[in-house]
């Protein structure tokens, strides 16, 4: 194990992240992933499609760094609709687990009013700890 989550005795347990984080290894450090696919296409405008890919694409680098979903630490999610994500954390959740697992590094979520690429909905940057060699 990489890493261990910390949260804080006599708090509530946090819903679908940890309050922090403690790990050792090699660092992984993420760019904002988007929604849109390999060929640079949105398979969507909606949010939840996109934060699908969105997520793919976060396990598709931790893949190709040797690393897997487990290893994620931290995670910062940019949202241009804060309603459309509470509206949709249910089925979101669905696919996280499906995608990533059942790890829940620390996490933050922002609502933003507009992002880089102007058909995303959603930007996802994370940051890994990978084993040691």
């Amino acid at each position: 194990m990489t890493h261990k989550t910390i949260n804080l005795e006599g708090w509530p347990r946090p819903k679908g992240y940890a309050n922090g984080v403690l790990a050792q290894g090699p660092q992984l450090y993420i760019a904002g992933q988007i929604g849109w696919d390999e060929n640079g296409k949105f398979p969507s405008a909606e949010f939840l499609p996109q934060a699908e890919q969105a997520l793919k694409n976060i396990a598709s680098v931790l893949n190709a760094s040797g690393g897997s979903p487990e290893h994620l630490v931290r995670m910062t999610w940019y949202v241009t609709d804060k309603q459309a994500y509470l509206a949709s954390l249910s089925d979101l959740g669905e696919i996280y687990t499906k995608i990533i697992g059942k790890n829940y590094p620390a996490m933050t979520a922002v609502e933003v009013s507009n992002l880089m690429e102007d058909q995303a909905v959603i930007e996802i940057e994370a940051t890994a700890v990978l084993p040691e060699a």
